[in-house]
């Protein structure tokens, strides 16, 4: 499948397609967007919190556990890297992704603490954690555009 995104060069605001869903994307007000929908880190952190939770709830079906519900909360930052070779001279900043998970049901301590090693083996923590090749190129415009 691929994903569309469409925007006005005069604004942020971006108009996703995705099969037969429509998405908006866009700054909040104070970066100089109209808040017309999240921007594309919250979207970045809702395709992680969804694909955990996901992940998460197609292995306890498996083991038939009693879980009844996942709620994931994330949160992205930028912070400082505490150690680094070069920070004297330059400084860096390191992507920080805080990611809570919250249990519903009466699980054990062992199942709770599977749930959480399952959570990090969701294939988009593993794409993001993973050395990612990303190719760019303009698209080619048919002769007489």
């Amino acid at each position: 499948m691929i994903v569309t995104v469409h925007g006005s060069a005069a604004g942020f605001e971006q108009h996703i397609t995705v099969g037969r869903h429509r998405l908006t994307a866009d700054e909040p007000i104070a970066s100089g967007g109209t808040d017309a929908g999240p921007n594309p880190y919250d979207f970045l952190l809702a395709a992680l919190g969804s694909c955990k939770s996901m992940t998460i709830g197609m292995y306890v079906r498996r083991k038939q556990w009693p879980l009844e519900a996942v709620t994931v909360h994330l949160r992205h930052s930028r912070k400082h890297e505490a150690d680094c070779e070069a920070c004297e001279t330059t400084p860096v900043l390191l992507d920080h992704i805080d990611c809570e998970i919250e249990l519903t049901g009466t699980l054990s301590d062992e199942q709770q603490a599977r749930i959480l090693e399952i959570a990090d083996k969701c294939p988009v923590h593993r794409t993001l954690t993973s050395k990612i090749h990303i190719q760019t190129r303009l698209a080619h415009k048919p002769s007489g555009h």
